[in-house]
């Protein structure tokens, strides 16, 4: 069978908005048609699963808009300050929202949040070592969000059970409980190569 080259015949920006963009990209399809497709572009994103000496988790609740709730999350920010590599994101993050530094970092799981429709990229790290760090002034969503340690097998029960719902503390917990049981031996260097990062 041969693989159909997918080519974007005509591309236009139909929406600019602070943090996202919307493309109408028109895309050849097998048998001799085409397809529009719009595409949700964004800057991607890092998280971190900071993991203490008790193997417990540090998770953040925040305001969420879109879904009009609360959600337990893991430290996370958008990467959107230009050329600054995803791990120094990634530990600005865990100070600015948890007050934490990690002496120990590994990437733990990369994913594309939802490719139908999205070039969403997120790369979440495993933090370990962690210790206490002067938290500079907070501001926006920061201002009431707040922090809680919670048992690596209590997360993954909360996950498993449908309390914790947002999807790069859901992966990000699953893929800890692994690398715990494998002994952190399956690790990748926190500096490893990430191809779906544009830019």
């Amino acid at each position: 069978m041969t693989v159909h080259e997918h080519r974007v015949l005509r591309s236009e920006v139909v929406y600019e908005g602070r943090i996202i963009s919307v493309r109408k990209d028109v895309v050849s399809m097998p048998g001799d048609t085409s397809s529009q497709r719009d595409v949700v572009q964004h800057p991607g994103a890092v998280g971190v699963l900071a993991l203490d000496a008790r193997n417990r988790v540090l998770l953040v609740s925040q305001y969420r808009h879109p879904v009009g709730r609360r959600l337990e999350e893991l430290p996370a920010g958008l990467l959107d300050v230009d050329g600054e590599p995803a791990l120094d994101a990634a530990q600005r993050e865990l100070a600015e929202e948890a007050g934490l530094a990690a002496d120990t970092w590994h990437v733990l799981v990369d994913t594309l949040t939802s490719p139908g429709m999205t070039d969403e990229a997120i790369r979440v790290f495993l933090a370990r070592d962690v210790s206490e760090v002067h938290r500079d002034v907070q501001e926006h969503e920061e201002l009431d969000m707040t922090t809680a340690w919670v048992d690596l097998d209590e997360a993954v029960s909360r996950v498993l059970s449908g309390d914790i719902e947002n999807a790069m503390c859901v992966v990000g917990v699953l893929a800890a409980d692994r690398a715990v049981r494998d002994g952190f031996t399956r690790l990748r260097p926190a500096d490893v190569r990430w191809p779906a990062r544009k830019g």
